[in-house]
């Protein structure tokens, strides 16, 4: 059977909740900046695509990343 922890699960939780916070800090700022640049359309529309392969990638590397941390540090804490 599986071994879940309660505190383990709980901070996972808290864990997502800062790369969610995280995230939306960093993406914020690098959007804005990418966005001040004056850019011909093609540029535009490349830098959209860029974007939206950042933000997925930061995205899912702070999830896995801070959830997993939350639980071990949770984990850490029960014992």
């Amino acid at each position: 059977m599986i071994d879940l922890s309660l505190a383990g699960l709980l901070g996972a939780m808290v864990g997502t909740v800062v790369a969610g916070v995280l995230y939306h800090l960093f993406v914020g700022v690098l959007e804005r900046a990418m966005r001040e640049r004056e850019q011909s359309a093609p540029e535009r529309d490349a830098v959209e695509f860029r974007l939206s392969i950042v933000r997925r990638t930061v995205l899912t590397t702070d999830l896995i990343i801070f959830a997993a941390l939350g639980y071990w540090l949770g984990r850490i804490f029960d014992a």
